[in-house]
């Protein structure tokens, strides 16, 4: 469905663009690695219910859900770049609120702060589908891949300054992590810039009403490929969030360390991100729906890891192969649904999408906390109940991919 006979298809300029994406992915999303440490930790102390301690992280996912809509359309008629700017401008309010709620002791302007957060989450989600927008297919799954690679940085870069700046702090409360919500601040103020090397035409005007030849929200989603390509992302990345937010309290809860809780993040965001370097190659090669599977099937391996014990290392392992399970299903669910709808539907499908699959991170975040605290009498059944959890959404996605796979070749 995409249009390569498009006056805007020009991998020169698609790598220019790539360059872009992966500086603001390496520095801008090394806040929500930062915030996705430290967000449940904060809450479980401000919260007045143990059972709402990932509520704050939950808001974030929220207002990412809630965002993307209206973010993907302002950039249909505005272009990236304005859509980028308003979500860097998003980031850097809903840390300062964040920081200030925590100076004033007030989880429920904590919890409206981690909301705004979700509108420069929004935005970022979209780099993905930007660096799409001016590759060739051919070059587009790499393009998708390196953008996303940018993550290793962010890797690196977030959880090492909540080590930093937590590390030898004999304070208890929430002032602890303080420091870290002013820093994730400053990363918007100092990111602020990169999007102005970006270099994307707006899309052809679309009239109020006129959908420009292409398919309603209805049609889209009836569409076989599209339909599976949005469970499957769905999917990678709802159950890459629901453990991922309860392992800080997993790993503390466990007696370790703040600082081990962020060097496991580290091992899992860099999983999350390496795999990026190759994954559009592998697509090329293989064909999206083996990589998908393959993706279901690493995610898989990271509950039944995390269900064998809790040493750090079964930490490490089973977070390690859950972001590599993310990477490849995620890459994969994102190719295949830029590969089945047209430039003049971009707007319509890419909110959609990006909607339905914060929606289920919002719940499964939600979940998390639920599971963790108030599943079990102890932290190890609560981390048992939260790996056991990811069963049903797995045969969800790996059902609907044999589907796809088994229809007959004209009917796909």
């Amino acid at each position: 469905m995409t249009d390569t006979s498009s006056p805007y298809v020009d991998d020169r300029r698609a790598k220019r663009n790539v360059a872009v994406l992966v500086a603001a992915q390496a520095l801008l999303g090394s806040q929500i690695t930062m915030i996705f440490v430290v967000g449940g930790l904060t809450g479980q102390i401000m919260s007045p219910i143990a059972c709402l301690a990932t509520l704050p992280i939950s808001l974030i996912v929220f207002g990412t859900m809630t965002s993307a809509p209206w973010m993907s359309n302002l950039m249909q008629s505005q272009g990236r770049r304005t859509g980028f700017l308003v979500g860097t401008f998003a980031g850097m309010m809903g840390a300062a609120i964040g920081a200030y709620a925590i100076w004033i002791d007030s989880f429920y302007l904590f919890l409206f702060g981690s909301f705004i957060t979700g509108t420069y989450m929004a935005a970022q989600g979209f780099y993905r589908f930007a660096a799409a927008d001016t590759a060739s297919d051919a070059f587009r799954p790499k393009a998708i891949s390196y953008v996303l690679a940018g993550g290793l940085l962010s890797a690196i870069i977030g959880p090492q300054l909540v080590s930093f700046l937590t590390s030898g702090s004999a304070d208890n409360t929430e002032m602890r992590y303080f420091s870290v919500y002013i820093a994730a601040a400053l990363l918007n103020v100092i990111g602020f810039v990169i999007f102005f090397g970006l270099d994307i035409p707006k899309p052809p005007k679309v009239e109020k009403g006129d959908l420009g030849g292409g398919r309603t929200r209805g049609q889209l989603m009836r569409d076989p490929r599209i339909l599976v390509a949005v469970i499957c992302g769905m999917v990678s990345y709802g159950l890459m969030n629901l453990v991922m937010t309860s392992t800080p309290l997993a790993v503390v809860g466990c007696g370790y360390s703040t600082a081990d809780a962020a060097n496991v993040v580290t091992g899992h965001v860099l999983a999350m991100f390496g795999p990026s370097f190759f994954t559009g190659h592998l697509i090329v090669r293989f064909g999206v729906e083996k990589i998908i599977a393959t993706g279901l099937i690493i995610l898989a391996a990271a509950g039944v890891v995390a269900l064998q014990g809790i040493d750090l290392f079964n930490f490490y392992l089973a977070l390690v192969l859950l972001g590599i399970g993310w990477n490849f299903g995620f890459i994969g669910a994102t190719t295949m649904l830029t590969s089945a709808h047209s430039p003049a539907e971009r707007g319509r499908m890419q909110g959609m999408n990006d909607m339905l699959i914060y929606g289920l991170v919002t719940l499964a975040s939600l979940a998390s906390g639920g599971l963790m605290n108030c599943s079990g009498g102890d932290v190890v059944q609560g981390w048992t109940a939260v790996n056991l959890a990811m069963v049903p959404m797995l045969a969800l996605a790996g059902g609907a991919l044999i589907w796809l796979v088994m229809r007959p070749k004209e009917a796909v």
